[in-house]
C-alpha cells in the first residue's frame, strides 16, 4: 500500500492540533506526521503517562528530522464530561486557536457499563468506522436500558451516529454561514492495534488471541491505517469539501441510513440535550 504521508510535502508550521487518543495505534501515528511538519501538536488522552511514553517514542523515532513541531499533552477522559470540560478549558486558557481536531480515540465492543454522566455507548461518536452499514439507532432505547445488552450493536449505533452527527454539522455551518471550517468522518480500514482488546471480555475468551495470531495477516497496521486521517488533515483537494465520509483518502457513499437528514438533526438534539449544552451556540461568536 503506498502512504500518501510519504508523497505529501505539505507543512503545518505555526498550526495547532489535537489528536484524541494519541498515545497508540492512529492517533500515535497521525500525531507523529502532524509534528513532523512543524505543527504544535496536543496529544489529548485518558493516560497522561501512556501519552508521555508516546510523546517520548515520537521524539526518537523523528530525531533526525528538521523542523519539526511542538509535542505536548493534555489529560482527557471521554467517558466523562466534566474531564472534557476540563479538557477543552485548558485549550481555550493555553492556545488562541485549533487548526486541526481529530476525534480519533475509540473503543470497540466494551462490556456493558455506565459512565458517571450517561450510559457508555451512545455518547461516544468516535471516529473508527466498523459494520455502519448494518447499524441503527433505536432513539427508545439509546442505552441499552430495556433490550439486551449487544457490544456489538453499540458499537454500530455509534459509528452511524459519527457520520450522522458529522453531516449535521456541516448542515448547521452552512446554515449559519460559518466559513473556513471542514467537517470530515472517515473509515480507517480494519487496523492492528489494540482497539479490539475487549472482544475476550463480550463474545469468548481466546478470539482476541485468534485475531492477534491469525488476523493480523489481513489488516492494515497503524501506520497505513493513519493515512486516510492525514489525507482530510492536509489535503489542499479536501480542504474544499466538507461533510464527506472518506475511506482510503477517498470520499465514500456510506449506507442509505447514514444519509438519512431527518435522523441526523433529531440526533444532534438528543446529543445536545444528552450533554447539557441546550442553551449553547457554537455557531455565533
Amino acid at each position: 500500500m503506498g502512504l500518501y504521508s510519504e508523497k505529501s510535502k505539505t507543512r503545518l508550521d505555526g498550526k495547532t492540533a489535537v489528536v484524541t487518543g494519541s498515545n497508540t495505534g492512529i492517533g500515535k501515528e497521525t500525531a507523529k506526521d502532524l509534528y513532523k511538519r512543524g505543527a504544535s501538536v496536543i496529544l489529548a488522552c485518558r493516560n497522561a503517562e501512556k501519552a508521555a511514553n508516546a510523546v517520548k517514542d515520537i521524539i526518537d523515532a523523528t530525531i533526525e528530522v528538521q523542523n519539526v513541531g511542538k509535542l505536548t499533552v493534555v489529560e482527557l477522559n471521554l467517558s466523562s464530561l466534566k474531564s472534557v470540560r476540563g479538557c477543552c478549558s485548558k485549550l481555550l486558557q493555553n492556545y488562541g486557536r485549533i487548526d486541526l481536531l481529530i476525534n480519533n480515540a475509540g473503543v470497540m465492543c466494551y462490556p456493558y457499563g455506565k459512565t458517571e454522566d450517561v450510559i457508555q455507548y451512545f455518547c461516544k461518536h468516535v471516529p473508527t468506522m466498523f459494520f455502519i452499514f448494518i447499524g441503527d439507532i433505536d432513539f427508545d432505547d439509546l442505552h441499552f436500558e430495556k433490550k439486551s445488552y449487544s457490544a456489538l450493536g453499540a458499537y454500530q449505533q455509534s459509528k452511524l451516529a459519527n457520520i450522522l452527527f458529522t453531516k449535521e454539522l456541516h448542515r448547521r455551518l452552512n446554515e449559519a454561514n460559518v466559513e473556513g471550517v471542514s467537517v470530515y468522518v472517515l473509515h480507517p480500514g480494519v487496523i492492528a492495534t489494540d482497539l479490539m482488546r475487549h472482544l475476550d471480555k463480550t463474545y469468548f475468551k481466546g478470539i482476541t488471541w485468534m485475531f492477534n495470531k491469525f488476523g493480523k495477516c489481513f489488516v492494515k497496521t497503524p501506520l497505513q491505517g493513519s493515512q486516510t486521517t492525514i489525507y482530510c488533515s492536509i489535503d489542499e483537494e479536501a480542504g474544499k469539501q466538507s461533510g464527506l465520509y472518506y475511506s482510503d483518502c477517498k470520499p465514500r457513499r456510506p449506507s442509505r441510513r447514514a444519509e438519512d437528514m431527518d435522523t441526523a438533526k433529531r440526533l444532534w438534539d438528543v446529543s445536545w440535550d444528552l450533554v447539557k449544552l441546550s442553551k449553547y451556540d457554537p455557531f455565533t461568536v
